[in-house]
């Protein structure tokens, strides 16, 4: 069964422009990863300090893989950009 993820990001003000650029490169090595299937970055319309990184993976045991390939990578990118209220995730089967 597939799964989705959808990581709610805020970043501190004024610096969204500058968070997702940190997270472009995460971005296009995930693109690689097996069994990624989507790993899109949007800006929310209605708030200029969010964004949501909408993930979706072939099974779960793809997306375990992919998060222990960032943990692997260190820090994320981007975590001095980031809001104290960081943001959140949210997984579900599709």
């Amino acid at each position: 069964m597939g799964v989705r993820l959808v990581v709610t990001l805020m970043a501190k003000p004024g610096m969204r422009d500058d968070y997702a650029k940190a997270l472009k490169g995460t971005i296009d090595i995930t693109h690689g990863e097996d069994g990624c299937e989507q790993y899109e970055l949007c800006f929310s319309t209605e708030d200029p300090h969010k964004m949501v990184l909408l993930e979706r993976w072939t099974s779960a045991e793809h997306l375990d893989a992919h998060m222990e390939a960032m943990r692997a990578r260190g820090p994320i990118p981007g975590g001095e950009f980031r809001a104290e209220s960081g943001g959140n995730f949210e997984r579900y089967e599709v």
